[in-house]
């Protein structure tokens, strides 16, 4: 009998120490990921330039159409500087909506062509110092990108530093024309420190902060926050300056975008403190 019971302690033994075993092998596969990859940080810089270079229109043609009086008419008319495109606005005593309508294909000064409608729409009240605005996309495209999803805008006339600044909480999916895409959402804030007083597209300045995720095809989550904020000058097809954090799983990572020179190249960091050439606007996988 006691030998039959040590035989038992020690098969008890033995399947309790391949269980922690396996247990702990089990937590390093979940604990453990890879570290954060170029074609992931161009991904994430691709999808938010996307993004902003559409923020950038919604904030500009919102001033354009501020000082319209409050009215029930129809007005449909093509833009300035950009014939392509018809501006219609239809009011009533109580709410904007403001329809962009790139037909299909309106070529921006930088050189990206749009298509589609977006379709803002917000209250009508003069005298607040906010307003927010909703607006969808509507079969829009950014050059082959389709972009489907909504934001809601909160717009500042003036913050602290006495510019229009705009808190935007999004939740959109970019999809590229091979079928990749992204499901993007979370919340930035962007200052409008140039610009905002002539009706110059290219002399646009924006500071942008705030944190994101995005989700792509194969599952991977890759989430962003701006260390250091962001500069997008219109003038540029690139973001000049600014650190994102970039975390994947429980890797982070820093992209670092330069020192305000107008070029397409940005520092990826990893976690071992890596350093790596990214070429921004390269093809994503």
């Amino acid at each position: 009998m006691k030998i039959s019971n040590l035989k038992l302690l020690a098969v008890l033994f033995v399947s309790a120490t391949l269980l922690i075993s396996c247990n702990n092998n089990d937590d390093e596969a979940v604990n453990v990921s890879e570290q954060i990859s170029i074609d992931e940080a161009i991904a994430v810089a691709e999808a938010d330039d996307v993004s902003d270079e559409v923020d950038n229109l919604l904030d500009d043609f919102f001033v354009a159409t501020e000082g319209l009086s409050k009215s029930t008419e129809t007005e449909s008319k093509v833009y300035d500087f950009l014939p392509c495109l018809t501006k219609t606005i239809v009011l009533t005593e109580t709410t904007k909506t403001v329809t962009l309508d790139f037909g299909e294909g309106c070529e921006l000064p930088s050189g990206n062509v749009l298509s589609g409608k977006i379709i803002m729409s917000h209250a009508i009240d003069t005298d607040v110092h906010s307003l927010t605005i909703t607006h969808t996309y509507e079969n829009f495209y950014f050059n082959e990108i389709n972009i489907e999803g909504g934001n809601s805008i909160v717009r500042v006339r003036e913050n602290e530093n006495g510019n229009p600044k705009s808190t935007i909480t999004f939740n959109t999916t970019l999809t590229w024309p091979d079928g990749v895409f992204a499901s993007r959402e979370g919340a930035k804030a962007r200052e409008w420190i140039e610009g905002y007083d002539t009706r110059t597209f290219g002399d646009n300045v924006f500071l942008i902060t705030g944190n994101w995720s995005a989700t792509f095809k194969d599952g991977t989550v890759v989430s962003a926050n701006a260390l250091e904020p962001l500069r997008r000058e219109m003038a540029c097809r690139f973001i000049v300056s600014g650190v994102l954090e970039l975390e994947k799983g429980d890797r982070v990572g820093t992209l670092d975008f330069g020192d305000g020179s107008c070029d397409n190249i940005a520092i990826l960091t990893n976690q071992d403190g890596e350093e790596f050439e990214v070429t921004l606007r390269g093809r994503m996988f």
